[in-house]
């Protein structure tokens, strides 16, 4: 009965659900980050990794295709991570930065922009066709996963990418997100990490604003603001060029 009574309420009022399992999960995560890692690696990657491996989990579980959103309880997710609230939040990510603030940045924050969106497809899109992709659409898609994780799936839903090759997106820049937060305070030295124009010139050649954001927290927190301004413009860029240039480029290549 109980079971029965919360199912009820969860399903008649999902959005709210959603944001309280969301919630729930995010303050696990910074915990974790916090207690275990020590900030090294942020909250944000340990989230989406517990997502990605609960919807695996809910999939398994009950033999569907969209993982925690088939369990009654987790009904909700399905609203909060559809992909109308998805786009919304990017396009408000992306309309939020002041363009200004980036010409202030100087030609080497636009030239480590252009440097880092393109060698980040091209990187993805080699990767994949090493392990067997071959059209247009999945190099693509896959490309502008290791752009971002958000980059990704924005483009692979334009060009009609399938569910797996998403996934694939997804995984990518999650794990170049990974990469960058645990990397970041080893290689600072060497790469003369040490000012507001190296974190310019890295939030761009990066890209991935929760890994340049926890990377550049744990080696000088002072730099965070720096490198996340062209992290941020990162994002949008890789949103209008993967569905647009990259994906006509990479059509004409592979037909």
């Amino acid at each position: 009965m109980v079971i029965e009574s919360l199912t009820k309420v969860v399903n008649g009022y999902g959005l709210v659900s959603g944001f309280a399992i969301i919630g729930a999960t995010m303050w696990l995560s910074y915990w974790m980050s916090a207690k275990f890692t020590k900030g090294r690696l942020h909250g944000s990657a340990i989230a989406i990794l517990i997502g990605l491996v609960l919807s695996y989990v809910g999939g398994v579980y009950t033999g569907g295709q969209k993982g925690l959103v088939d369990v009654p309880l987790l009904s909700g997710i399905g609203i909060l991570g559809g992909a109308m609230l998805r786009d919304f939040a990017i396009i408000a990510t992306g309309f939020g930065v002041d363009p200004k603030e980036l010409r202030r940045a100087g030609i080497s924050g636009v030239l480590a922009l252009l440097i880092g969106v393109f060698a980040s497809f091209a990187a993805g899109a080699g990767v994949a066709y090493a392990f067997g992709y071959t059209d247009a659409v999945s190099l693509t898609t896959i490309g502008a996963g290791a752009a971002t994780y958000i980059v990704g799936p924005v483009t692979g839903a334009a060009i009609g990418a399938t569910s797996e090759v998403i996934a694939l997106s997804i995984a990518a820049g999650l794990i170049k997100a990974i990469v960058v937060m645990v990397a970041t305070p080893f290689v600072a030295p060497m790469i003369g990490l040490n000012s507001p124009r190296s974190a310019v010139i890295f939030g761009g050649l990066m890209g991935t604003s929760s890994g340049v954001a926890g990377g550049l927290a744990a080696t000088d927190e002072r730099l965070v603001p720096y490198g996340c301004l062209t992290a941020a413009f990162y994002t949008a860029l890789g949103c209008l060029l993967g569905p647009s240039l990259m994906f006509f480029l990479f059509r004409g290549l592979f037909g």
